[in-house]
């Protein structure tokens, strides 16, 4: 058989193909509502099982190793399809489509806004760069800043999420799964850390460095150079240089910002000790209620998945088969479940295009749970 030939056979089964799979959705349709109006005991998990074992069974054995594959993925894509023609639509998703409906109010400029640390701290500067005129309230902890956005104490709250050197905050990922909130803005926003210390203090004179963990790490080639010196974390580069300059020590330092350096009457010993010239930390603007604004295009979710084969790959499936990109995927330990995890994805997909309703409509099938954290646009 020629390759002309063999191309033709090739399209006339796809068109088969397509037939059959077109009748199998809607036999599969009709199968649900029968089973759910003469209350059959058996369940649909069973169903499916007894498809696939029929299925390996009536395959050749250099087959087997694939049937299950793809069963898996019409066996969900069925199930999708029910759903559908059942007319089912969860009410996150009616009030999305409601709130992109009614998207055309502009992003505030004033608000009151919550920021971990003290003056100076790099959740002020982004707050700055988002607001043009923020009554700015500080709070000792990232979790004091979730609280506060629940409680309604401010509208909005700067916490940092990621950076391009040390990678994501992971206690800031602890803290959204346990509190209520949504992001309504992103920002990234280049950081330079330096080493400042009181007037007349000099390198080899230091013996202690204070700074927040992600600087710490941030800066780890710069600190590894150093001898005989102790790095000691604390809550914010800010707080840090504060205390440096409440100390009056001659032996201690801090890592942080030209503009804490002149909050705070110190002198910058080291200029831009950072590993990378290229380092960025990505901020999130998080809300109470649900605030979705014109230029959305990021959305972020949590979920949970059933701890079996397939799980993740069923999520991630129906991404792409909506035809949405997913930019980021993070995992976080449940700490109230051994070796389970919760899962944060970042997709990458304007909020008025139907693909986004569509990815929304479709993954709380196939997750234990799943947590709408907010759609929005990202500031560069």
């Amino acid at each position: 058989m020629g390759y002309e030939e063999l191309k033709n056979r090739l399209a006339e089964t796809d068109r088969e193909m397509l037939k059959l799979f077109r009748e199998r959705m809607t036999l599969s349709a009709g199968l649900e509502k029968a089973r759910k109006e003469e209350n059959t005991p058996e369940t649909r998990a069973m169903a499916n099982r007894q498809i696939l074992n029929q299925a390996l069974e009536d395959s050749p054995e250099e087959m087997r190793d694939y049937l299950p594959l793809i069963y898996s993925q019409v066996l969900e894509l069925s199930k999708s399809y029910r759903h559908d023609t059942e007319g089912g639509r969860q009410r996150l998703t009616e009030e999305l489509r409601q709130a992109v409906q009614n998207m055309d109010s502009a992003f505030p400029e004033y608000a009151t806004v919550a920021c971990q640390g003290v003056e100076g701290a790099n959740s002020q500067l982004a707050c700055e760069r988002l607001f043009s005129n923020a009554n700015i309230l500080f709070f000792d902890s990232f979790d004091a800043v979730f609280t506060a956005i629940e409680k309604g104490l401010c509208r909005y709250g700067i916490i940092p999420i990621e950076n391009s050197t040390a990678g994501s905050v992971n206690a800031v990922y602890d803290l959204m799964a346990r509190h209520n909130f949504s992001i309504v803005r992103s920002i990234r926003l280049k950081v330079e850390h330096n080493l400042l210390a009181n007037e007349g203090v000099e390198l080899s004179d230091i013996r202690e460095i204070y700074s927040h963990e992600q600087a710490i790490a941030q800066c780890s080639d710069f600190l590894q150079s150093l001898k005989n010196v102790r790095v000691i974390p604390c809550e914010n580069t800010a707080l840090a240089a504060k205390m440096v300059a409440q100390s009056g020590r001659k032996d201690m330092a801090a890592l942080s910002s030209r503009l804490c350096a002149e909050y705070y009457d110190l002198n910058v010993l080291k200029a831009s000790v950072q590993n990378t010239d290229n380092n960025y930390t990505r901020f999130i603007c998080i809300a109470g209620q649900m605030e979705i604004y014109p230029g959305a295009d990021r959305t972020s979710l949590m979920v949970t998945l059933p701890h079996k084969p397939g799980s993740l790959y069923k999520v991630l499936a129906r991404i792409y088969a909506c035809g949405v990109n997913l930019n980021k995927l993070e995992s976080r330990p449940q700490p109230s479940r051994e070796f389970e995890f919760t899962f944060y994805f970042d997709l990458d997909v304007p909020v008025n295009s139907p693909r986004f309703l569509r990815v929304m409509e479709e993954l709380p099938h196939v997750c234990e749970t799943f947590r709408y954290f907010g759609s929005y646009e990202e500031v560069l």
